[in-house]
Protein backbone atom coordinates (compact mmCIF):
# COMPACT_ATOMS: atom_id res chain seq x y z
CA UNK A 1 0.00 0.00 0.00
CA UNK A 2 1.06 3.67 -1.27
CA UNK A 3 0.43 6.14 1.37
CA UNK A 4 -0.47 9.69 -0.42
CA UNK A 5 0.84 12.45 1.87
CA UNK A 6 -1.21 15.49 1.31
CA UNK A 7 0.82 18.44 2.39
CA UNK A 8 -1.78 20.61 1.29
CA UNK A 9 -4.31 20.30 3.84
CA UNK A 10 -2.09 21.90 6.20
CA UNK A 11 -2.37 25.79 5.60
CA UNK A 12 -4.69 27.86 3.68
CA UNK A 13 -3.58 30.03 1.10
CA UNK A 14 0.32 28.67 1.90
CA UNK A 15 -0.04 30.32 5.46
CA UNK A 16 -0.36 28.45 8.95
CA UNK A 17 -3.79 29.25 10.63
CA UNK A 18 -3.40 31.18 14.03
CA UNK A 19 -6.63 28.66 15.22
CA UNK A 20 -4.74 25.70 13.60
CA UNK A 21 -2.42 23.04 15.86
CA UNK A 22 1.27 23.04 14.76
CA UNK A 23 1.86 21.62 11.88
CA UNK A 24 3.73 18.65 13.12
CA UNK A 25 0.82 17.73 15.42
CA UNK A 26 -1.41 18.09 12.24
CA UNK A 27 0.91 15.32 10.84
CA UNK A 28 0.96 13.21 13.84
CA UNK A 29 -3.52 13.65 13.90
CA UNK A 30 -3.14 13.15 10.43
CA UNK A 31 -1.15 9.93 10.32
CA UNK A 32 -2.93 8.30 13.44
CA UNK A 33 -6.22 8.61 11.92
CA UNK A 34 -5.04 7.60 8.62
CA UNK A 35 -3.72 4.34 11.04
CA UNK A 36 -7.05 3.64 12.55
CA UNK A 37 -8.50 3.63 9.07
CA UNK A 38 -6.07 0.83 7.80
CA UNK A 39 -4.75 3.54 5.04
CA UNK A 40 -1.54 2.61 7.13
CA UNK A 41 -1.34 -0.71 8.06
CA UNK A 42 1.03 -2.49 10.70
CA UNK A 43 4.52 -3.06 9.59
CA UNK A 44 4.59 -1.07 6.11
CA UNK A 45 7.60 1.02 5.81
CA UNK A 46 7.17 4.84 5.41
CA UNK A 47 9.10 6.80 2.36
CA UNK A 48 11.95 8.58 3.16
CA UNK A 49 11.88 11.57 5.73
CA UNK A 50 12.91 14.18 2.85
CA UNK A 51 10.27 12.60 1.11
CA UNK A 52 7.94 12.62 3.47
CA UNK A 53 8.52 16.28 4.36
CA UNK A 54 8.38 17.34 0.52
CA UNK A 55 4.55 15.83 0.66
CA UNK A 56 3.97 18.04 3.85
CA UNK A 57 5.21 21.28 2.19
CA UNK A 58 7.46 21.54 5.53
CA UNK A 59 10.74 20.80 6.63
CA UNK A 60 12.53 17.20 7.97
CA UNK A 61 13.08 19.36 11.14
CA UNK A 62 9.25 19.44 11.71
CA UNK A 63 8.72 16.29 9.82
CA UNK A 64 10.50 14.33 12.73
CA UNK A 65 8.73 16.31 15.43
CA UNK A 66 5.40 14.89 13.89
CA UNK A 67 7.43 10.96 13.68
CA UNK A 68 8.39 11.35 17.56
CA UNK A 69 4.71 12.01 18.60
CA UNK A 70 4.09 8.93 16.76
CA UNK A 71 6.84 7.01 18.47
CA UNK A 72 5.66 8.25 21.56
CA UNK A 73 2.32 6.85 20.82
CA UNK A 74 3.73 3.26 20.05
CA UNK A 75 1.97 4.09 16.61
CA UNK A 76 5.87 4.02 15.03
CA UNK A 77 9.14 1.87 15.14
CA UNK A 78 12.17 4.12 13.92
CA UNK A 79 14.63 1.60 12.62
CA UNK A 80 18.62 2.54 12.63
CA UNK A 81 19.91 1.93 8.92
CA UNK A 82 16.50 0.69 7.76
CA UNK A 83 13.86 3.61 8.37
CA UNK A 84 10.26 4.19 9.89
CA UNK A 85 7.69 1.00 10.31
CA UNK A 86 4.37 1.77 11.29
CA UNK A 87 2.85 -0.33 14.50
CA UNK A 88 -0.59 -0.52 14.50
CA UNK A 89 -3.17 -1.16 17.38
CA UNK A 90 -2.03 0.88 20.25
CA UNK A 91 -4.34 3.26 22.00
CA UNK A 92 -3.15 7.24 21.86
CA UNK A 93 -4.09 9.85 23.06
CA UNK A 94 -5.10 11.64 19.90
CA UNK A 95 -6.18 15.26 19.97
CA UNK A 96 -9.24 14.20 17.50
CA UNK A 97 -9.47 10.65 19.05
CA UNK A 98 -13.32 11.10 19.85
CA UNK A 99 -14.10 12.71 16.25
CA UNK A 100 -15.79 9.99 14.53
CA UNK A 101 -16.38 11.35 11.09
CA UNK A 102 -14.17 10.32 7.91
CA UNK A 103 -13.70 10.66 4.14
CA UNK A 104 -16.61 8.35 2.12
CA UNK A 105 -14.23 7.36 -0.06
CA UNK A 106 -12.30 6.08 2.31
CA UNK A 107 -9.34 7.57 5.03
CA UNK A 108 -9.39 9.12 8.21
CA UNK A 109 -8.67 12.42 6.84
CA UNK A 110 -7.25 15.93 8.65
CA UNK A 111 -10.35 17.37 10.97
CA UNK A 112 -10.61 21.14 10.36
CA UNK A 113 -13.24 23.68 11.45
CA UNK A 114 -14.48 27.33 10.59
CA UNK A 115 -16.24 28.96 13.36
CA UNK A 116 -19.24 30.48 12.22
CA UNK A 117 -19.89 32.15 15.52
CA UNK A 118 -19.99 31.99 19.53
CA UNK A 119 -22.48 33.21 21.32
CA UNK A 120 -23.26 33.24 25.41
CA UNK A 121 -27.41 32.35 25.30
CA UNK A 122 -30.12 30.31 27.30
CA UNK A 123 -30.46 26.65 26.36
CA UNK A 124 -33.26 25.94 23.89
CA UNK A 125 -36.04 23.48 24.75
CA UNK A 126 -34.56 20.79 22.55
CA UNK A 127 -31.63 20.03 24.45
CA UNK A 128 -31.69 17.19 27.33
CA UNK A 129 -30.58 18.33 31.08
CA UNK A 130 -26.83 18.86 31.24
CA UNK A 131 -24.37 20.85 33.22
CA UNK A 132 -25.48 23.34 35.98
CA UNK A 133 -27.14 26.16 34.44
CA UNK A 134 -29.41 27.47 32.28
CA UNK A 135 -27.23 29.27 30.00
CA UNK A 136 -24.46 27.80 27.78
CA UNK A 137 -21.65 28.96 25.17
CA UNK A 138 -22.98 27.95 21.34
CA UNK A 139 -20.34 27.53 19.03
CA UNK A 140 -21.62 27.07 15.41
CA UNK A 141 -18.96 25.52 13.03
CA UNK A 142 -18.35 24.09 9.51
CA UNK A 143 -16.29 21.08 9.62
CA UNK A 144 -14.13 19.48 7.36
CA UNK A 145 -11.77 16.67 6.66
CA UNK A 146 -8.82 17.77 5.16
CA UNK A 147 -10.39 20.80 2.30
CA UNK A 148 -13.53 19.20 2.04
CA UNK A 149 -16.64 21.09 3.80
CA UNK A 150 -18.80 17.67 5.42
CA UNK A 151 -20.50 19.03 8.24
CA UNK A 152 -21.92 22.06 9.98
CA UNK A 153 -22.03 21.82 14.02
CA UNK A 154 -23.81 23.37 17.11
CA UNK A 155 -22.15 22.91 20.38
CA UNK A 156 -23.43 24.14 23.55
CA UNK A 157 -21.01 23.90 26.30
CA UNK A 158 -22.52 24.53 30.06
CA UNK A 159 -22.04 28.04 31.12
CA UNK A 160 -21.10 26.73 34.51
CA UNK A 161 -17.93 25.36 32.70
CA UNK A 162 -16.74 29.02 31.85
CA UNK A 163 -16.33 31.25 29.24
CA UNK A 164 -14.22 30.68 26.52
CA UNK A 165 -13.22 34.31 24.16
CA UNK A 166 -13.84 33.41 20.39
CA UNK A 167 -9.70 34.76 19.74
CA UNK A 168 -8.95 31.24 22.01
CA UNK A 169 -11.31 29.20 20.27
CA UNK A 170 -8.94 26.36 17.83
CA UNK A 171 -9.68 23.56 15.33
CA UNK A 172 -10.02 21.55 18.43
CA UNK A 173 -12.80 22.56 20.84
CA UNK A 174 -11.42 19.45 23.59
CA UNK A 175 -8.16 21.59 23.11
CA UNK A 176 -9.34 24.94 23.57
CA UNK A 177 -11.36 23.62 27.07
CA UNK A 178 -8.41 22.07 28.18
CA UNK A 179 -6.26 25.06 27.21
CA UNK A 180 -8.98 28.01 28.50
CA UNK A 181 -10.43 26.09 31.33
CA UNK A 182 -8.42 23.30 32.28
CA UNK A 183 -11.12 21.18 31.71
CA UNK A 184 -10.96 17.61 30.14
CA UNK A 185 -13.51 15.39 28.04
CA UNK A 186 -13.10 11.74 29.06
CA UNK A 187 -16.32 10.55 27.64
CA UNK A 188 -18.79 10.98 25.66
CA UNK A 189 -22.93 9.44 24.35
CA UNK A 190 -23.24 9.64 20.80
CA UNK A 191 -27.05 9.07 19.32
CA UNK A 192 -27.07 9.26 15.54
CA UNK A 193 -30.21 9.43 13.32
CA UNK A 194 -31.42 12.03 10.48
CA UNK A 195 -32.55 15.67 11.15
CA UNK A 196 -33.24 18.46 9.21
CA UNK A 197 -30.02 20.93 8.15
CA UNK A 198 -30.37 24.18 10.38
CA UNK A 199 -31.18 27.43 8.75
CA UNK A 200 -27.98 29.14 9.25
CA UNK A 201 -25.94 26.59 7.24
CA UNK A 202 -23.61 27.96 4.68
CA UNK A 203 -23.86 27.82 1.36
CA UNK A 204 -20.05 25.55 1.23
CA UNK A 205 -22.46 22.70 3.31
CA UNK A 206 -24.32 20.64 0.43
CA UNK A 207 -27.26 19.98 1.82
CA UNK A 208 -29.16 22.82 2.00
CA UNK A 209 -31.17 24.29 4.81
CA UNK A 210 -34.35 22.43 5.30
CA UNK A 211 -33.17 19.41 3.61
CA UNK A 212 -32.80 15.91 5.71
CA UNK A 213 -28.89 15.08 6.47
CA UNK A 214 -27.45 12.41 8.85
CA UNK A 215 -27.48 13.99 12.41
CA UNK A 216 -25.86 13.11 15.65
CA UNK A 217 -26.30 14.56 19.21
CA UNK A 218 -24.04 14.07 21.73
CA UNK A 219 -23.06 14.19 24.96
CA UNK A 220 -20.02 15.09 26.56
CA UNK A 221 -18.25 14.68 30.18
CA UNK A 222 -15.26 16.04 31.43
CA UNK A 223 -14.13 15.22 35.47
CA UNK A 224 -17.00 15.23 37.06
CA UNK A 225 -20.17 13.49 37.04
CA UNK A 226 -22.60 15.54 35.21
CA UNK A 227 -22.26 15.98 31.35
CA UNK A 228 -20.92 19.34 31.05
CA UNK A 229 -21.62 19.81 26.66
CA UNK A 230 -24.25 18.65 23.85
CA UNK A 231 -23.59 18.74 20.12
CA UNK A 232 -25.65 18.78 17.38
CA UNK A 233 -23.66 17.69 13.84
CA UNK A 234 -25.59 17.32 10.38
CA UNK A 235 -22.93 16.13 8.00
CA UNK A 236 -23.52 15.14 4.40
CA UNK A 237 -23.45 11.23 3.70
CA UNK A 238 -21.65 11.58 0.21
CA UNK A 239 -18.79 13.02 1.67
CA UNK A 240 -18.34 11.37 4.83
CA UNK A 241 -19.31 8.40 7.12
CA UNK A 242 -19.82 7.93 10.89
CA UNK A 243 -17.53 4.95 11.74
CA UNK A 244 -16.70 3.93 15.34
CA UNK A 245 -14.00 1.11 15.95
CA UNK A 246 -14.18 -1.99 18.43
CA UNK A 247 -11.08 -2.77 19.67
Amino acid sequence: MVHQFRGHLLAQGGQHRSDALPIHLQITEMMIRDIAAGRLIDGQKLPPERQMAEAHATTVRTLRKALAELEVEGLLERRQGSGNYIRAGAPTRAVYSMFRLEHAQGGGGLPRARLLSVDLLPKDADQPAYGSSDHGTRFRRLRFLDDTPIAVEEIWLDAGAGEIPPAMVQDSLYLTYKRALKLWITRAEDRVGLGTVPDWAPAEFAPRPGATAAFIQRLSWAQGAQAVEYSRTWYDTDRALYVQRLI
